[in-house]
This record gives C-alpha cells, sequence and structure tokens, in this order.
C-alpha cells in the first residue's frame, strides 16, 4: 500500500490517498472541509482528482465531471478508479467514490469521468475575448471575520480559506442581498499554499452560493459540476468569478472562472445546484 500526496500542507494531508492495490484507493473525508456537516464537493472533486492523477499515464486534470449521487460524511472512503483510454497527448478515465452504510454496503457518493493531460506541454497561443473579474484591492474585500458570528459547527471549511468577498456581493451576509446571482472573491488557502491544478478543482466550488445573493437562504447541494483547468496558475492569490443566469424549476445553474496572478484564466467551470427553498 503506498500513500498517494504531494507536500505538507492541511489540503494535501486531507487529499491524501492510499493505493489499496491496481485502481482502489482508500481515503479519509476530513470534517475539515464541511458546510453544515456535508463534506464540500470541491474538497471531493481534488480528493478523487488525486486519485486518478496517480491511476492515469497523465497527471493533471484537463476536464473533470462528477455527477454527485449522495451526500458524503466524514469518515473513511474507498475510490475505485478504471482507466477508459490512454493516449499520447491524453489520458481518459472514470472514478466512483464510495462510503460505508452501517451494514458495511459501499453506498456510492460521487460518479466522475474526467481527461487528464501534461499542462506544461500545452501551447502558449491565446485567444479570449474573456476578462479577469473587477474586484477591489484585497485589503478593501471582506473575509469572515467581517461580517456577523457564524454557527458553532456551521462551515468548518472557511478556517481553511482565505476568501475575501467583494463587497458588492456580499450583502446577504447583512440581510441586504443585491437580487443579482453573482459572487466575487479574492482566494487562496489559509495556510499559504500556492494554487496548482488540483486545488483548482477546490476553488471553483468554494465561494458562497450565488444564491444568496439571490436572497435565498440555506444548503445549495450540488448535482452535477464540470471543470475545465486551462493552465498551471501562478503562485499568489486567485481571484474567483461566480454567476448564476438562470433559477427555474428549482435548480440553478454556477458559472464560475479563476484566474491567477498573471491575469490568466486558468479554471473554468459550471454546475447544477439545486436551489434552496427560502
Amino acid at each position: 500500500m503506498a500513500q498517494v500526496s504531494i507536500g505538507d500542507s492541511e489540503f494535501d494531508r486531507d487529499t491524501a490517498v492510499t493505493r489499496r492495490e491496481e485502481g482502489v484507493y482508500d481515503a479519509e473525508l476530513s470534517a475539515g472541509w464541511t458546510i453544515i456537516q456535508a463534506v464540500n464537493g470541491g474538497y471531493l472533486l481534488a480528493l478523487i482528482g488525486r486519485a486518478l492523477g496517480d491511476a492515469l499515464p497523465h497527471s493533471d486534470p484537463f476536464s473533470v465531471s462528477a455527477h454527485y449521487v449522495t451526500a458524503s460524511r466524514p469518515g473513511p472512503a474507498v475510490i475505485r478508479t478504471q482507466t477508459v483510454r490512454s493516449g499520447r497527448t491524453l489520458s481518459t478515465g472514470q472514478a466512483s467514490l464510495f462510503q460505508y452504510a452501517e451494514d458495511g454496503t459501499e453506498v456510492e457518493r460521487i460518479r466522475v469521468l474526467a481527461s487528464y493531460g501534461d499542462l506544461d506541454a500545452l501551447s502558449d497561443d491565446v485567444r479570449t475575448t474573456a476578462e479577469p473579474p473587477s474586484i477591489p484591492p484585497i485589503e478593501h474585500c471582506l473575509g469572515s471575520d467581517d461580517g456577523p458570528a457564524p454557527i458553532p459547527g456551521s462551515s468548518a471549511i472557511t478556517d481553511r480559506l482565505m476568501l475575501k468577498l467583494d463587497p458588492a456581493t456580499c450583502g446577504w451576509a447583512v440581510g441586504a442581498p443585491s437580487g443579482k446571482g453573482e459572487m466575487r472573491a479574492w482566494f487562496g488557502l489559509s495556510d499559504g499554499r500556492d494554487a496548482d491544478p488540483l486545488s483548482l478543482l477546490l476553488t471553483v466550488d468554494a465561494l458562497p452560493p450565488t444564491a444568496f445573493e439571490l436572497g435565498l437562504k440555506g444548503w445549495v447541494p450540488t448535482v452535477e459540476l464540470t471543470t475545465h483547468i486551462r493552465c498551471r496558475p501562478a503562485p499568489g492569490p486567485l481571484r474567483v468569478s461566480i454567476v448564476t443566469r438562470n433559477l427555474a424549476g428549482g435548480f440553478l445553474e454556477e458559472d464560475a472562472e479563476v484566474w491567477d496572478s498573471a491575469d490568466r484564466l486558468v479554471a473554468q467551470s459550471r454546475q447544477l445546484a439545486l436551489a434552496p427553498r427560502g
């Protein structure tokens, strides 16, 4: 059995997996990445992403699509991977994360299909109309210490993040939501660990839900999340912008962009989530 991890940060320790046998990895879902006792979907995606990076011939996630089947909880888990195809520049794999029911049977939590490659081998040619989000300087943005006191045990993940929200998108925190489905923030890990392709899988799902700025309260569980990693991020804080344009039938989408300190678009995602009823 071999542990698969890189670095000594809390994120690295908590996304470590242990190879039990070919294609099978044991993991421990940490309570430190929970929101109202539910394990954060981006953290889970990063953990599965680490297992796939070990199982596949290529180590960098390019496109990762996850369907969240049942809610995960802190505790033991097993990840089962399968190589679908191995090519010269891309490898495709799938993985499922399971936890154990009281009777010992495995319950599937997440199913993932992903393409991996080598980000360092990509062309430098960039043609885009996308622009970095307009966010005030980090010292003029708001962190968790600037708002009302959180409910004890409601969001352990906030202690592990450096999250500074654009004041224009956090009216919800003082009971005055803007009515716009937008959330923008400076982002990093609280222990100073620089971003990498694996942590970007966390980043796209780590901000407060845009539903809060629509005036809704409560849990916003992810149904499906697809993330594209575009390049390896430069050191320094990231800027994240998330927008919801359509809430209908009890579901909403969130489109996220992640920009690095070199003004490059390093990750994009779209997720479908259940809207809160409140």
